[in-house]
């Protein structure tokens, strides 16, 4: 597959096709600066902290993918810290971002950084968004809304209320306590009216004693007439700058959740399944055989594998490469492969016997690792798509349930390291964490329950598919019986949202012992199996 991405190294003018891509769509041109240019010192790190991983990716990159996604913002560019440019452009090859246009090196200060920015954007005017590399809990709604402020003001600061008391020190005494109500703690994007912000430059270039940490302050002391006006921001919204930071935002990340993407149409997912081939592992019944029928509907070649219909182990490595192999020889290619099969069996670890422990790791560890060492080869061929199961066990083990959730929360950390490991050979790879989901084996582990409180398998199959067909990589999608409410646009990805609804199913999922099923629907039953 040829790469048509724009080459991020170029030292050509500013994008001219995207330029005009957004004029012919009648709206003015939105870019979005990104500010990479700290050291990492205050981390106590030897590399710059926008390229230290956190969630299995670097900041830079989470903070990318954010606004990659956003559909306010044409072109991003990216100002990196002198001498790790390549870096940067390393982390846009991979993740396939397609808006960045230009990476360039910063300057001494945040103000340099800032100048060379607007020099590089060009002449015609623009919404113009500085954001710190280092803030990448961002969200689109946060974007949405600076871009929206632009229409009717020419800056936009962001902001949060101050939850803390503010006092005023001098010479280690306190000189004021001013009110709260009045104050709020900065964050960025900052927006602008490109010929706003230019001309504050322009303007401060002009004094000798200029000093700034930021822009809006540029624009407050050299355009005063010009309203500053501020968007809410988010608490989620942090920035990155000392050890502490690091580990809240890894485990911020690794609690949000994502919702699946816009459901497509019927034509278009049979544009983009036709000629395709599908492999399901335990496929033979519930969201499996969802995720295979309604494939195989829409044009695609399915090859259905599990242990009561083929004969097929995943925990066995021989089972799952002859699985793969047959449907390779028949089609000459694999696009897509689903791991649905797992086993439950619910028992507290002292007392379980060996083959127990045996059978659930093997199962539900190891044959989703089989599947993907071998599904690799041939995903990397078509730069396919490799989906996994977990359940919302993962985010806290619960009693009766170790072995379960142990190796349910293994499968999200294997996903988002294998969408690490594979972003350079296109291969995306993502964990879906279904609800109550309505299956045979959970009518007979429970008789019949209200059907409003289960979530149908096609349903779960056709959010999968979904998926399956989306561009988005390293998450754990919930797709959930009522969904959240949308506060920000229905976008295919934005790992940013639905972080204080995570802790919350957290909560309620510790007070609920049997709130949850696993990928086929097996019930929290003791010895309950699920593998198809």
């Amino acid at each position: 597959m040829p790469d048509t991405r724009p080459d991020p190294t170029s030292e050509a003018t500013p994008d001219t096709q995207r330029v005009q891509e957004v004029t012919d769509r009648g709206r003015e041109r939105t870019v979005a600066v990104i500010l990479a240019g700290g050291t990492g010192a205050r981390v106590g790190l030897r590399v710059p902290k926008q390229l230290l991983k956190v969630a299995g990716k670097p900041l830079l990159e989470h903070t990318l993918d954010v606004f990659e996604t956003s559909p306010d913002i044409d072109e991003i560019l990216v100002m990196m810290a002198p001498g790790w440019t390549e870096d940067a452009e390393k982390i846009v090859r991979n993740a396939g971002f397609r808006k960045v246009t230009r990476i360039l090196e910063g300057g001494v200060t945040r103000n340099d950084t800032t100048r060379l920015a607007l020099e590089a954007i060009g002449p015609d005017d623009a919404k113009v968004l500085f954001h710190d590399a280092v803030r990448p809990l961002v969200d689109h709604r946060i974007i949405a809304d600076c871009v929206r402020a632009l229409d009717h003001f020419d800056a936009v600061d962001v902001a949060i209320p101050s939850a803390d008391t503010i006092i005023v020190v001098d010479d280690g005494l306190i000189t004021d306590i001013p009110g709260r109500d009045r104050l709020r703690r900065g964050q960025t994007p900052q927006a602008f009216r490109l010929s706003t912000i230019r001309r504050a430059y322009e303007l401060a270039a002009k004094d000798p004693h200029f000093t700034a940490t930021d822009d809006c302050s540029v624009v407050l002391r050299y355009l005063p007439d010009v309203p500053i006006t501020v968007v809410e921001g988010s608490e989620q919204n942090m920035k990155v700058t000392y050890p502490i930071d690091v580990f809240l935002a890894d485990q911020l990340f690794r609690l949000g959740s994502h919702t699946p993407p816009s459901p497509l149409s019927s034509d278009q997912a049979s544009a983009m399944l036709t000629g395709k081939t599908l492999v399901v592992f335990g496929g033979s019944y519930g969201i499996g055989a969802e995720i295979a029928a309604a494939a195989k509907d829409l044009g695609a070649t399915v090859f259905s594998f599990s242990r009561s219909a083929t004969g097929t182990h995943v925990e066995n490595p021989d089972h799952v490469r002859a699985a793969l192999e047959q449907a390779y020889e028949q089609t000459g290619r694999i696009d897509f492969v689903a791991v649905t099969a797992g086993v439950l069996h619910t028992v507290e670890l002292a007392d379980a016997p060996d083959d127990i422990i045996d059978d659930s790791v093997r199962v539900n560890l190891l044959g989703p690792i089989y599947v993907a060492r071998a599904a690799h080869r041939y995903l990397a061929e078509t730069r396919g798509h490799l989906l996994l199961f977990t359940s919302s066990s993962y985010t806290r083990g619960r009693a009766g349930y170790s072995l379960y959730s142990s190796t349910k929360a293994a499968i999200v950390n294997l996903t988002q390291a294998l969408a690490d490991e594979w972003a350079s050979d296109g291969i995306r790879v993502n964990c879906i964490n279904p609800e109550r989901t309505q299956t045979p084996m959970r009518t007979r582990a429970f008789g019949q329950e209200p059907p409003e409180t289960l979530l149908p398998a096609r349903d779960v199959g056709l959010a999968s598919l979904d998926v399956l067909l989306s561009d988005q990589t390293g998450h754990v999608i919930d797709v959930r019986l009522t969904p959240i409410p949308n506060v920000t646009p229905p976008v295919s990805r934005d790992p940013r949202r639905g972080i204080t609804e995570a802790l919350g199913r957290m909560e309620s999922a510790a007070a609920d012992g049997d709130a949850s099923v696993d990928a086929e629907g097996a019930s929290r039953t003791r010895s309950s199996e699920s593998r198809g």
